[in-house]
């Protein structure tokens, strides 16, 4: 039998995707051993907050840096380089649990110097699969893509559970280092020789101001940004803070609400399996209407509807998420030039992640204003409410998916154009 890729997924896609689900096994595992790190030093609930928060809070204020600094270099190299530092960031951490005594700062410290690489790789790595390929593939390749990230997201996550409990989160840390080094070489074999040099004139200032109006000369663009700035906080306030507590008084306690997540993982996966095959003609039209159903689990969680139903939700919406997730990256690789699309995709990325340190912060002093059922129906509402607006915004109707030939010439690749292969025999 013969089995191989497929010809558009040439050796730069093949390299991406790769080190894509390299770094996602080992990252979903070490997220959970970090905070039982924390918790077998002596810490605290609130520890294992504020050191999940010294991860993000470079992350927001570094985003913008990252994305003027990835259309100044070569994007290939500052993903490599982020590697490098999240790979001394994991080490640093294991080095500390498996030798020592870690103190709560050591480790908030390392989480941060974590939180700055993924600010400085986020921004890079965004489009560069999509430029791997051709115009015509750019969507079913990222949502190939997709499904192997999400695939190894949840695989990484269970991996590192089991890991966790037989030799300790020390060892686990200590994996993650070595998937982000084994990540980093892969992606510094990218063959980037047909590749322009860039420039960096005009200052950083004036590179984040260009982003800036690239952003807001499209009303589609910054109406989703702004969407989303309130739809993902309020869905990180419902699943990380309200979820748990519906759970543990109606749903049986922590295994059907792990249960739960886990389908909306499988979701992830089935959402870009389905991309694969489904293309819309209206891109933005198709992936907004999408995002209704990201409602649905706080609707579900504010009944409370019971564990069955509530897993079939999250299932569910995680294809709805997938969705949303191609069609929008598909536009935004469409329609923004290749010289200043990693500056616009930083001020997406800090939109989707700023406000959620703020929600979580605010989701106990609002329930017990309102009522936790006050506070999900508030949360299933404002998704609802936010999806209707960016409806009325016309460049999110009429936004259409061009041609390969419509495109082609207006954007030069960031990566060599890939070779047509023919299939490997296995």
């Amino acid at each position: 039998m013969r089995w191989g890729r497929p010809q558009w997924a040439g050796r730069n896609y093949t390299i991406l995707t790769t080190a894509t689900v390299v770094s996602g096994l080992g990252h979903a595992g070490a997220l959970i051993a970090a905070a039982f790190a924390v918790l077998g030093a002596g810490g605290s609930a609130t520890d294992v907050g504020l050191v999940a928060a010294a991860r993000t809070v470079p992350l927001v204020a570094l985003l913008l840096v990252g994305g003027a600094l990835a259309d100044r270099l070569p994007r290939h190299r500052v993903m490599v380089a982020a590697n490098a530092l999240s790979c001394l960031s994991q080490g640093g951490f294991a080095l500390l649990v498996l030798t020592g005594d870690p103190q709560l700062w050591q480790m908030a410290a390392l989480a941060a110097l974590g939180g700055a690489g993924q600010a400085f790789f986020g921004p890079a790595s965004e489009g560069m699969v999509l430029a791997s390929v051709s115009g015509e593939h750019a969507s079913r390749a990222f949502a190939v893509y997709r499904m192997g990230m999400n695939g190894a997201n949840i695989g990484g996550a269970a991996l590192g559970g089991a890991l966790i409990a037989a030799v300790g989160p020390g060892w686990v840390l200590a994996a993650d280092a070595a998937a982000f080094a084994c990540a980093g070489a892969l992606r510094a074999f990218l063959d980037v020789s047909g590749v322009p040099p860039r420039t960096g004139d005009g200052g950083m200032v004036r590179a984040l101001r260009d982003g800036w109006q690239e952003v807001i000369s499209r009303p589609w663009l910054w109406s989703v940004v702004v969407q989303f700035s309130v739809v993902n906080a309020v869905i990180a306030a419902a699943e990380a803070v309200y979820g748990p507590l519906v759970a543990d008084a109606h749903l049986g306690g922590p295994g059907p609400w792990g249960v739960a997540l886990g389908a909306f993982g499988a979701g992830t996966v089935a959402g870009a399996l389905l991309m694969t095959r489904y293309r819309p003609r209206r891109l933005l039209l198709a992936g907004s209407l999408c995002v209704f159903p990201l409602a649905l689990p706080s609707a579900a969680l504010a009944v409370p509807v019971s564990a069955g139903w509530l897993t079939l939700v999250m299932g569910l919406t995680g294809v709805a998420v997938e969705v949303f997730v191609v069609t929008w990256m598909t536009a935004l690789h469409q329609e923004i030039p290749e010289e200043k699309f990693s500056r616009v995709s930083s001020y997406d990325w800090l939109g989707s992640v700023a406000g959620i340190p703020l929600a979580t912060a605010f989701a106990g002093p609002v329930q017990d204003a309102v009522g936790l059922r006050a506070a999900l129906w508030g949360c299933a509402g404002l998704v609802v409410l936010l999806t209707a607006a960016v409806l009325c915004v016309p460049g999110v109707r009429r936004l259409t998916r061009r041609t390969p030939e419509a495109v082609a010439g207006e954007r030069t690749p960031d990566v060599a154009p890939p070779v047509a292969e023919g299939p490997a025999v296995g």
